[in-house]
């Protein structure tokens, strides 16, 4: 069990870096990257941007991670030449992420949600066969993200049920596939029956490696600042002080502007520091 406040960090792209890089350095708080998840990033001159971030993190030592890409990429495509896409678009992300030694690459749960919470994504309803799926996507990118020490979090997006994909998650049976948790995202997938965030942590245990927190309404997916929305902060805190470990907590707000705001909330109320 930790007794100390957990250390906060942040998510945001370069160019928003030297607004953050102060509060960053001073306590070498962890650092999340977006630019690698825009594809135009990607299939540009990705090699320049990495060197700019190796220059302005002259100095940092903390966790540096990065959020893979993600949008129209699943996991568990039957299409194989669409799983070859996929695969090959995410060890690009992998390419970046070692470039600037970066140690974790977010990617997103495949377990979009079509029916009831209690069946979809259940073995009678094909769960093995998604897994399966989601194994030959990740076939050569698992081994390269081995091979670079950098762990893929896979994150909560729609997930309506835990089990699926801390399943998933441990099927893999290595230290580079762990669980991520967005915290706003469990909130809104509640109303659709889904868990509360602080019974994700729990569920995940050992295998939660990351976090992204944001507050919401529960009727959007806003990535708010803490305290703007609905989210039980206390009971989240609660669950991950009874963790063993230290998962990386990133605010990841829509306006990092408001990176200040959101961590003096947590701050204000001992939860975080």
């Amino acid at each position: 069990m930790n007794n100390q406040p957990p250390l906060l960090g942040a998510a945001m792209p370069l160019a928003d870096l030297p607004h953050h890089l102060a509060w960053l350095l001073e306590a070498q708080r962890d650092l999340e990257l977006w630019d690698p998840s825009y594809s135009d990033v990607l299939d540009g001159d990705w090699r320049s941007l990495a060197r700019q971030a190796r220059t302005m993190l002259d100095g940092y030592t903390g966790r540096l991670g990065i959020h893979g890409p993600w949008n129209g990429l699943p996991l568990t495509c039957p299409d194989a030449r669409v799983r070859g896409l996929v695969s090959e678009r995410l060890k690009q992300g992998l390419a970046f992420a070692a470039d600037i030694g970066a140690t974790h690459m977010v990617i997103h749960s495949p377990f979009d949600f079509f029916g009831s919470p209690h069946v979809a994504h259940t073995h009678s309803a094909g769960l093995q066969e998604e897994i399966e799926l989601a194994h030959q996507t990740l076939a050569e990118v698992v081994p390269l993200a081995e091979q670079a020490g950098c762990t893929l979090v896979i994150e909560v997006c729609y997930d309506t049920n835990t089990r699926p994909l801390i399943e998933l998650v441990r099927s893999f049976a290595s230290n580079a596939v762990r669980m991520s948790l967005d915290a706003g995202h469990a909130l809104v997938m509640q109303r659709a029956g889904g868990p509360p965030p602080d019974q994700w942590v729990r569920d995940a245990g050992a295998l939660l490696a990351h976090l992204h927190l944001q507050d919401n309404d529960g009727l959007l997916d806003r990535h708010w600042a803490p305290g703007e929305g609905n989210l039980n902060w206390y009971a989240l805190f609660e669950a991950l002080a009874e963790l063993d470990h230290r998962p990386r907590l990133l605010l990841e707000l829509a306006h990092t502007s408001k990176i200040p705001q959101g961590a003096a909330y947590l701050a204000g109320r001992g939860l975080a520091r």
